[in-house]
């Protein structure tokens, strides 16, 4: 077939026109060039396809069969003609973001705002995955960008950092309080208050900044009777103790994220006795406001509770790695026009 095509086209040619001398003008051909090209066709498909008169030439039973699929096969390649160049002229084109559940709510979503508003004629694919398989979906050249949590960037590969996140733990004030009367036996042999470390705790609201953040100033003395280092003090309880004896929850096994707090735990020394994995990071919030235990989140995702005192933000003396968020995308001299737009839109 694709050996016809030229073929095909002197055919269309010349079906519309009627006259072989016109076909041969459009073309820029000879006469005799089309002569042949028809001929050649037809003992290739071995009909008749033109009926031959002093006034020009018409279709066949058989010729006529072959222009109504010919011709919407030319109708549909100047189509795409033209969309093309409205794509051009115009910024038409189509994005597809590999990104996170939670990276798209909290980090991707204003900004995409913005670009879809500015770019109306782009269409915009949102496909919510991890990191890992984000990475596979660009590999496979599913998407054309994705959003990560930064990780080791398979080659042929470029990444751009856009924002810095920090994990942290947080509960409950009413968990945490429950945690110290059912442990306080064995963590505290001498009786205390059992409301001391939830007094505490309840401080901890006064030093909170707008964003949910705790005031490390005030917040070292608010968490005086949480001793964030292996040892004890006067509540009888360490941040070890803590993370140890209560429910954690954490992502999921194979999640980049969780990949970095099971890291994090093992260079404490902190082995947890009880965990709950989870597949979504704002589940992990709405948890830990609750009382289910106490949560690994990320502290720009939870500024909102953190802030109304929901959740509580637990002091650490050595806080896990600050991580970056950002785009990785096909490394190329020339990236297409749509993907210039989305990541200038980020300094990019």
């Amino acid at each position: 077939m694709f050996d016809n095509l030229n073929y095909y086209r002197v055919f269309y040619t010349v079906a519309n026109t009627g006259n072989i001398s016109k076909a041969a003008d459009m073309l820029f051909i000879s006469q005799p060039a089309i002569s042949k090209a028809i001929s050649k066709l037809e003992d290739g498909l071995h009909v008749k396809l033109f009926l031959r008169s002093s006034k020009g030439v018409t279709l066949t039973d058989e010729g006529q069969v072959l222009y109504n699929h010919i011709e919407k096969a030319f109708s549909n390649i100047s189509q795409g003609e033209d969309e093309l160049r409205h794509i051009h002229e115009l910024g038409i084109g189509q994005l597809k973001i590999g990104v996170s559940t939670s990276l798209c709510k909290h980090i991707l979503l204003d900004k995409l705002q913005t670009f879809i508003s500015e770019n109306p004629h782009i269409k915009v694919i949102i496909d919510c995955h991890s990191t890992v398989n984000t990475l596979k979906l660009l590999s496979e050249g599913r998407i054309d960008i994705g959003l990560i949590c930064k990780t080791d960037i398979p080659a042929g590969f470029e990444y751009q950092d856009v924002s810095t996140i920090h994990d942290i733990f947080v509960v409950n004030e009413t968990y945490l309080s429950n945690l110290h009367l059912r442990e306080q036996e064995e963590l505290a042999p001498e009786p205390v208050n059992p409301w001391l470390f939830a007094g505490n705790l309840t401080g901890i609201m006064g030093n909170l900044d707008e964003n949910g953040v705790r005031n490390e100033k005030s917040a070292d003395s608010t968490f005086a009777s949480i001793n964030p280092a292996s040892s004890t003090d006067e509540s009888g309880f360490a941040m070890k103790d803590i993370l140890e004896k209560s429910n954690l929850m954490l992502l999921e096994k194979n999640n980049i994220t969780r990949t970095h707090i099971d890291d994090y735990l093992e260079s404490q020394g902190i082995h947890p006795q009880q965990i709950l994995e989870v597949n979504n990071m704002d589940l992990l919030i709405d948890f830990a406001a609750i009382g289910m235990g106490i949560a690994s989140v990320v502290r720009e995702f939870a500024t909102d509770y953190l802030a109304s005192g929901q959740i509580l933000e637990l002091p650490l003396s050595h806080p896990v790695t600050e991580r970056t968020v950002g785009f990785v995308y096909p490394k190329s001299r020339e990236k297409s026009e749509v993907l210039r737009k989305f990541l200038g839109m980020w300094g990019c």
